[in-house]
């Protein structure tokens, strides 16, 4: 085991698998000269060469695109697209090509194309760079949608993406590019997708967290510990597939259910696993399923009105305290 960072964690996965497979190529906004505007992919354009890392034009219907027709014709293309806030100008050839293609041609077309997006809100950046659009996307047939929250989870997802034969949404969070963690030794550190991670045992309630809001799950764990409530924290790590095992197994030991996430509430990622508890676990809760999630509003520049509007630590605790609390 290696501790390394988010960050190069995702570099380390693209590297290797561009090492390994000569299919795989980089495109996107800045990602050779520059390094990538979030610095993932380095001195990526120097090992590789212009024709595997490609700086592209600022048009992300044109670079998811130009990955669809890659992949169409045999390449295993990684695509970057700077702010997640930007994937609906790329809407027509995500959703109505990439998701559809293997579908339209009756099976004879595989999209391999990786769309590495960053989601989340790095701080006092406003409406339009802020979003968290994991749910957007959920209701597309076709899209699998990846939400690591760890380097090992990140490195381990994102080359089962790569390596795969179906079009991915990896959506990393701004935020954790410089958080540190341990990560196996070795280049065939693989992930699957629809597996989840349980992050802590625990048997008060579930804490279902998604990307960016798990270590914020964890944390808050610790602290409703002090309480004396031992919570189980659950990672789902992909969206789609979305491990439904793991969670109603957990919901049928706790009976207690909170799903954070930094989407905003209404119709984010946690109303459709809302939605699978109640079809086919409500027998066993306690207490209502709680969300904590963004208000419903535009994502605000002045950093006392975001944080406010924002889910944090102290809303998952209090939250979770009250259900737990909660009399039927």
């Amino acid at each position: 085991m290696r501790t390394i960072t988010y960050s190069q964690a995702i570099y380390e996965a693209m590297c290797e698998e561009m090492t390994r497979d000569p299919s795989v190529i980089l495109i996107g906004e800045d990602v050779g000269t520059f390094g990538g505007v979030w610095g993932v992919s380095g001195d990526m354009l120097k090992r590789f060469g212009p024709d595997r890392v490609r700086d592209t034009p600022i048009s992300e219907i044109a670079i998811v695109g130009a990955g669809l027709g890659a992949a169409l014709v045999g390449l295993r293309p990684i695509v970057e697209i700077m702010f997640g806030d930007f994937l609906p100008v790329a809407g027509d050839p995500l959703v109505n090509q990439v998701a559809k293609a293997r579908f339209m041609s009756g099976g004879k077309a595989n999209v391999p194309l990786t769309i590495r997006v960053t989601t989340g809100a790095p701080g006092s950046a406003a409406a339009q760079h802020s979003q968290s659009p994991e749910g957007w996307f959920m209701n597309v047939p076709g899209l699998k949608i990846a939400v690591p929250s760890t380097p090992a989870d990140a490195k381990g997802l994102l080359k089962t993406a790569i390596r795969g034969e179906d079009p991915v949404l990896f959506f990393e969070h701004k935020m954790l590019y410089a958080t540190q963690g341990e990560v196996p030794d070795g280049e065939d550190h693989l992930v699957p997708f629809g597996r989840a991670r349980v992050c802590r045992q625990g048997d008060a309630a579930t804490i279902i967290a998604i990307g960016g809001m798990a270590p914020k799950a964890l944390e808050a764990a610790r602290a409703l510990a002090a309480r004396g409530i031992e919570v189980e924290v659950i990672d789902p790590r992909s969206l789609v597939p979305l491990d439904r095992e793991a969670i109603l197994a957990s919901v049928r030991k706790t009976g207690r259910v909170v799903i954070a996430h930094e989407a905003h509430k209404r119709l984010g990622p946690g109303a459709e696993i809302a939605a699978l508890i109640a079809e086919e676990a409500i027998g066993w809760l306690d207490g209502p399923i709680v969300r904590v999630a963004a208000r419903n509003v535009p994502l605000p520049y002045s950093p006392e009105l975001e944080n406010f509007v924002l889910p944090g630590v102290d809303d998952i605790v209090e939250q979770t305290t009250k259900l737990v609390n909660y009399a039927l």
